[in-house]
C-alpha cells in the first residue's frame, strides 16, 4: 500500500488521541453500509482556521450523489435509479472521477452543510469569531475571485456530519436571527446554489421564471430568492407538493406528470431555473423567450438530454451552468435572512447517528424543503 493510501487509512485512528468526537465517515462508494458512524480525532488547527461545534447539518443530493460515485462519466442515470441499477452502480464504484474535481478523498466526513458555533480559533484575529453562531460559506473559490477553480466542504475535505469541524475562518459568517439551530441547517448548499442561480441569471423585476424540482431544497429556495426579486414564478413539482409552493410564494404550479409547453406554451418564460434535466429538458428550452436564460446546477432526472441546437442559436439563448459560487452570494443570504425576507423550509430533523434513516427518507422525495441532522452533544 502506498505511503499516501496509508495515511487516509489511518487519519481517523483514535488511538493515541486525546480527544474525539462523533462523526459518520463514508468510507467508499457504495450503499448505506459505507456510512460509518464512530469515534474519531478532533480536527487540528492550522494557521487561519477555527473549530466550529456543529449544531445542524442539513441533508443534500450531492452527498449522496458522491457516495454513489454519481458524478463520474460512466453514469448516464438519474440519481434516484443508481442504487438499483447495478450496471451503473458498479462503473461509478469502478470510477476514479467520482467526485466533484478529482477522486472523492475516502475515506472522509460528509456534511455540506454548517450551522454551528466557532469555539477555537488559531489566530490571535481570529478569536473574535469564538461564540458566535455562525453559517459556513461550502463553496469556496481556491484561487480568489478572478478565478472558477473552486473546492467545496464535504467533497474536497471534511465536513459537518459530526461533532466538530474546522474550516477556513474567512468562510465562516455570523448570524443574528431568531431562527432555531435546525433552520439555519437548511440554507448553506440548497439557498447558496438557489442565490448563485438567481443571481448568474440576473433574474429581475418583470422576468417569468420556470423552476423545476420546486420542492425540493434548491427548487424551493429558488422560488422565495426569484419572487424577492419581483419576478414571477411558475414551479413545476409532484401533484402532492403543488399547495406548499403556492403558500412560499409560487404564482402558478405545474404538476411534474403535465406537459409544460402545452400548458405554457412556446417562448413563454425569460428564465429557467433548473437542477433537474431529464425528459423535459428539451421542453423547457422551448419554453425560453428569445434571449432567454437556462441556469442549471445540477441533474437529478438524468445528465444527458436532447438539445436541438435550432433552439439554442435561433433564439440567441443562454445557457448557465452553476457550481462556482459568485462572491456576493453568501453575504447576500446572511443579509435575507436578518432582514426576514426569506423563510427557512424545515421538513424534518435526525439525529446524527440516524443518518441512514434520513438519507433513505430523503431518497423517497415525499418531502419539501430540507432534512437536517443534529449531533448530540451532551
Amino acid at each position: 500500500m502506498k505511503n499516501e493510501e496509508i495515511l487516509k487509512k489511518n487519519r481517523f485512528d483514535i488511538s493515541d488521541c486525546k480527544e474525539t468526537m462523533k462523526a459518520v465517515v463514508t468510507t467508499g462508494n457504495g450503499g448505506y453500509e459505507k456510512l460509518d458512524y464512530r469515534d474519531v480525532p478532533v480536527p487540528t488547527l492550522g494557521p487561519g482556521e477555527v473549530l466550529i461545534q456543529v449544531l445542524a447539518a442539513g441533508v443534500n443530493n450531492t452527498e449522496i450523489n458522491t457516495r454513489l460515485g454519481w458524478y463520474s462519466s460512466k453514469v448516464t442515470t438519474s440519481t434516484t435509479s443508481l442504487d438499483s441499477e447495478e450496471k451503473e452502480k458498479k462503473a461509478a464504484e469502478e470510477s476514479a472521477d467520482g467526485g466533484w474535481n478529482k477522486a472523492t478523498p475516502f475515506p472522509f466526513i460528509q456534511g455540506t452543510d454548517c450551522c454551528g458555533r466557532v469555539v477555537a480559533a488559531f489566530s490571535e484575529n481570529d478569536k473574535k469569531l469564538i461564540n458566535k453562531r455562525v453559517l459556513v460559506r461550502p463553496c469556496m473559490r481556491s484561487q480568489g475571485w478572478d478565478s472558477l477553480e473552486n473546492i467545496w466542504m464535504a467533497s474536497d475535505f471534511d465536513g459537518a456530519f459530526a461533532q466538530f469541524v474546522k474550516v477556513p475562518a474567512e468562510e465562516v459568517f455570523p448570524v443574528d436571527c431568531d431562527w432555531s439551530d435546525s433552520e439555519l441547517g437548511t440554507i448553506p448548499c440548497a439557498y447558496g446554489t438557489a442565490e448563485n442561480m438567481i443571481h448568474r441569471a440576473k433574474v429581475k423585476k418583470g422576468d417569468r421564471v420556470l423552476i423545476a424540482g420546486a420542492s425540493g431544497g434548491v427548487g424551493s429556495a429558488a422560488v422565495q430568492l426569484a419572487k424577492r426579486r419581483g419576478a414571477t414564478v411558475i414551479a413545476i413539482a409532484g401533484k402532492t407538493k403543488l399547495e406548499k409552493l403556492l403558500e412560499i410564494g409560487a404564482d402558478k404550479v405545474i404538476s411534474r406528470d403535465d406537459d409544460v409547453l402545452e400548458i405554457l406554451g412556446e417562448k413563454s418564460v425569460s428564465v429557467v431555473v433548473d437542477n433537474v434535466a431529464g425528459a423535459n429538458f428539451p421542453k423547457m428550452i422551448k419554453a425560453l423567450k428569445r434571449g432567454g436564460k437556462f441556469v442549471s446546477s445540477g441533474a437529478i432526472a438524468g445528465p444527458l438530454v436532447e438539445l436541438d441546437m435550432r433552439d439554442f442559436y435561433l433564439k440567441d439563448l443562454t445557457l448557465i451552468g452553476c457550481t462556482a459560487w459568485d462572491e456576493p452570494v453568501f453575504p447576500n443570504l446572511i443579509s435575507y435572512i436578518e432582514k426576514g425576507e426569506i423563510k427557512p423550509l424545515l421538513a424534518k430533523t435526525f439525529t446524527l447517528e440516524n443518518i441512514v434513516e434520513a438519507q433513505k427518507e430523503f431518497a423517497l422525495k415525499k418531502h419539501v424543503g430540507k432534512f437536517v441532522l443534529v449531533p448530540d452533544h451532551q
